[in-house]
């Protein structure tokens, strides 16, 4: 009995580790069918412009923005969930040991600066960041652009999805700012449950508000990572309030997404080859962290 339920536990546990990453891709084809309903059958609001040849070429630049931001967001996702950010495969060598290598037990081998153990994933991670939840792997130096193109495009599909659902949020406060209407746009739940709305009303005001909740959450990681990025450190460096690794704000640019960081975030498949191997770094500061005066 024990031998079973330590087996089902062990495969609940590897199962959980993808639940994440599934309701993150129901939550993102939800929004774009939602955003596409809202652009082939609602929008424009006025009845004359629905049969005009500018509502057509409106609705397919709007449907190609659409899904040019949804084939980033997926592309980015995959090729940042199959590259591999850490330690493993990669020759460390041992003439190179110097000032900020250690030891890690765990891996049982010197790991070089800025790499640091991940316990969910078991294994040391070249310039670790930290470990995305969402994607089940952490952020290193290897996929650090796939993660940060991919959190830039959900950035901008949520923009996207929070200006088309503000037609939403037109159509019932036409109606008048009654307690109806509040109650809809702030708890839907509640209006559901309580037979207060049809399902199709619950379902337009839920991924509204969920896309501009979704939309303030990834505006503030997102703007955090790309101060991160201009300042060259990662989110432990940044805890420590270090700052050794910093080699101005382009140069930290490239560190991050490459030679060709102006352009590569348009497609995943443009090729920008990064300056160094995640090994070695140049130090332009000091490695320990700074003292807090204390007053």
């Amino acid at each position: 009995m024990a031998r079973f339920m330590s087996a089902l536990w062990c495969k609940v546990e590897s199962t959980g580790r993808y639940l994440p990453i599934v309701l993150n891709a129901i939550l993102v084809f939800s929004i774009t069918a939602e955003v596409s309903y809202l652009v082939l059958m609602e929008a424009p609001l006025e009845q004359a412009e629905k049969k005009t040849e500018w509502c057509t070429i409106w609705k397919v630049m709007h449907l190609f923005a659409q899904y040019f931001m949804l084939g980033n967001i997926t592309w980015n996702a995959s090729l940042f969930v199959k590259t591999n950010p850490s330690i493993r495969g990669v020759f460390l060598g041992g003439d190179a040991l110097g000032n900020g290598w250690r030891y890690c037990y765990n891996c049982e081998t010197h790991t070089p600066p800025r790499c640091s153990h991940c316990y969910d994933c078991n294994v040391c991670v070249l310039r670790r960041d930290h470990h995305c939840v969402f994607f089940g792997q952490c952020v290193g130096f290897h996929n650090y652009r796939y993660f940060l193109t991919c959190l830039l495009y959900m950035w901008a599909g949520l923009l996207y999805a929070v200006v088309m659902n503000a037609e939403v949020f037109i159509v019932i406060l036409k109606e008048g700012v009654t307690f109806h209407s509040v109650m809809l746009l702030l708890v839907p739940w509640i209006m559901l449950v309580s037979g207060q709305v049809t399902a199709r009303a619950f379902a337009f005001a839920f991924i509204a508000d969920t896309c501009v909740v979704g939309f303030l959450l990834v505006a503030a990681f997102l703007f955090f990572h790309v101060v991160l990025m201009l300042r060259g450190q990662t989110t432990r460096e940044w805890y420590s309030t270090r700052q050794p690794y910093s080699l101005g704000v382009l140069a930290n640019v490239r560190e991050y997404l490459g030679k060709y960081w102006y352009i590569c975030w348009l497609c995943p498949l443009i090729p920008s080859p990064l300056p160094g191997d995640g090994i070695n770094f140049k130090v332009t500061g000091s490695l320990e962290p700074k003292k807090l005066g204390v007053h």
